[in-house]
């Protein structure tokens, strides 16, 4: 079955330099553009990090700090990345939870004002998991029938996700072919950045989803507590949840102002 789209999807998947979302950088990122006519094109870069590759990793994927010693950084293929994307909703596999944070920070720290405002996103891993609780190789195996050769690879893992989501769809009739329902089906607990620091509470509000202030309505805190707005941009946390943070507290001085 082929996805009945109203605007291009990119299927995407990273391979990085360890799984950390805040400090790890990408080495390989593979994106499959599927256009609404059926059109697809792929691309795949291997970027230089600027840190160390742990040999464990090296071990996992395949590439080592040789491989990417003469290769682009991020930040100079970001506006290449960013344009392939820019138009499209997004798909991958585990997305929701690392390779659509990781491709946040990335973004951020190439002065790219990346965020998901105008797109949705299908996590084919938690379809998956909805259905059958497999890895990304048995869900090949399971819905496609092949072996999946050079998992672990970027570029097959993304190839791969996309049959899987297509397969997926021949197979369960509650599934409907619709981008925006496919991406809340896909989707977990509801956050407002994409780490999972700030949630949503039932009345749609921001709040802190962790440390002493859990649960507390984000605005809250920082009008009681004026230094902790200034903790949190020092601290080590995600570029993009430092960014949520900003327009939250901008927010409520522009209502103030209004």
């Amino acid at each position: 079955m082929n996805l009945n789209l109203n605007k291009p999807i990119c299927f995407f998947d990273l391979e990085t330099t360890g799984i950390n979302i805040t400090n790890d950088r990408i080495v390989e990122i593979s994106i499959l553009k599927v256009h609404p006519n059926g059109k697809e094109e792929s691309t795949t870069w291997i970027v230089n990090p600027t840190i160390p590759i742990p040999a464990e990793v090296t071990a996992i994927h395949g590439i080592s700090d040789a491989d990417v010693a003469d290769k682009p950084t991020f930040k100079e293929i970001a506006k290449e990345v960013y344009n392939m994307i820019k138009d499209s909703d997004l798909g991958g596999f585990n997305s929701d939870r690392f390779d659509i944070p990781v491709l946040a920070e990335e973004m951020l720290r190439a002065d790219i004002d990346f965020d998901m405002k105008n797109r949705v996103a299908i996590d084919v891993q938690t379809i998956f998991h909805k259905m059958e609780q497999r890895t990304l190789s048995a869900a090949y195996k399971f819905y496609c029938d092949k072996e999946l050769e050079g998992a672990h690879g970027a570029e097959a893992d993304t190839h791969a996700t996309y049959e899987v989501l297509k397969a997926q769809l021949d197979r369960y009739d509650q599934l409907e072919n619709d981008t925006k329902f496919l991406a809340e089906f896909s989707s977990r607990k509801k956050f407002v950045d994409f780490a999972g620091f700030i949630s949503y509470n039932k009345k749609g509000e921001e709040c802190f989803s962790f440390g002493k202030h859990k649960g507390k309505k984000v605005q809250d805190v920082l009008n009681d507590e004026p230094g902790y707005f200034g903790w949190l941009l020092n601290a080590d946390f995600p570029l993009y949840t430092k960014k949520v943070l900003t327009a939250i507290k901008l927010k409520a001085f522009n209502n103030k102002l209004g």
